[in-house]
């Protein structure tokens, strides 16, 4: 196994600890574009993140102009998307659905087969029997080689495993350090206080038993979308604690934002949201790093966080 890669669930398919979010390309130049997609594949950050609905389909159709452009081959990249929200109105799990979202996604990226696809959040109305077929029917076909879900609740997920063949590999959560819940949980076990709610199920020790790999989206953000914690002056001592320990490891704060996740040794893929090509080489720099017991509880407290 490559030091710098790591195994997606339970299947063969290596991947790099930092997968390249595109949710928001779709707003950049064509040439922008092209340099942040050869900058990630230069990285070796070949694991591209994508959804349906990112700029209403426009960000998957604007990556693969880039990449068809940049001349890079179609097995030298690793590509993932999501479908299952109608924005605004629904989420759709049904397999007509299912199968109508993975044609349009398969003809915006300009290819055959998707990596990986997950079910966008989850739907109310979920048929599992319904999800079983559409995998079925999309593996046999080589439209998809892989499969996974986001925000999902452990009995979610063991909801369609009962039903769906393939191994469920990924579970897309919101996580960073700003966004702690399903580590405060663990921590807080027994008490009274606001840590130890239960939110979601364990899922972060139920992805551990099942080999399924927790992908941390926003994982610089503070709330939902509200915004980057680095450098950001509302979180001063959040902030002092990233520079003395990037200060310690010669690295900038978005390193060890980075690295403070991939410390856990639940083997969390990290997909950022950055657009700008020289932050994705600080992202990587994380690799490098090896945070101590002490150096990831004095981030976890700086951020407002308690110990029992």
């Amino acid at each position: 196994m490559s030091e710098h890669l790591m195994r997606l669930g339970a299947s063969d398919l290596m991947v790099p600890p930092i997968a390249v979010g595109c949710m928001r390309i779709s707003g950049l130049a064509s040439r922008d574009v092209e340099r942040f997609v050869d900058q990630s594949m230069q990285l070796g950050l070949n694991f591209f993140d994508h959804a349906d609905i990112y700029g209403k389909g426009s960000c998957e159709e604007v990556f693969a102009r880039a990449y068809k452009a940049l001349g890079y081959k179609r097995g030298q990249a690793i590509l993932q998307s999501k479908c299952g929200i109608v924005p605004g109105k629904r989420f759709d799990f049904s397999r007509d659905h299912i199968l109508a979202s993975v044609d349009g996604i398969l003809r915006r990226l300009d290819t055959d087969y998707l990596d990986v696809l997950l079910l966008h959040r989850p739907d109310a109305l979920v048929e599992p029997e319904e999800v079983a077929s559409a995998f079925d029917q999309l593996q046999s076909q080589g439209k998809v080689r892989h499969f996974g879900v986001s925000n999902q609740h452990p009995r979610q997920i063991a909801l369609l495993r009962r039903y769906v063949k393939q191994p469920i590999l990924a579970n897309q959560l919101q996580f960073g350090i700003m966004h702690t819940g399903m580590i405060d949980q663990g921590i807080h076990v027994n008490m009274l206080d606001e840590g130890a709610v239960d939110r979601d199920g364990g899922i972060l020790d139920y992805c551990r038993l099942h080999d399924i790999t927790i992908q941390a989206w926003s994982p610089f953000q503070h709330g939902f979308f509200s915004g980057v914690f680095v450098d950001n002056p509302d979180f001063p001592e959040l902030n002092e604690a990233l520079k003395q320990v990037a200060r310690r490891h010669e690295v900038s704060p978005t390193t060890i934002a980075v690295a403070w996740i991939l410390r856990h040794p639940a083997r969390i893929q990290v997909v950022t949201g950055t657009t700008r090509p020289e932050r994705l080489a600080e992202c990587k720099a994380a690799y490098g790093v090896s945070l101590t017991r002490d150096e990831w509880y004095q981030i976890y407290l700086a951020a407002g966080n308690i110990l029992p």
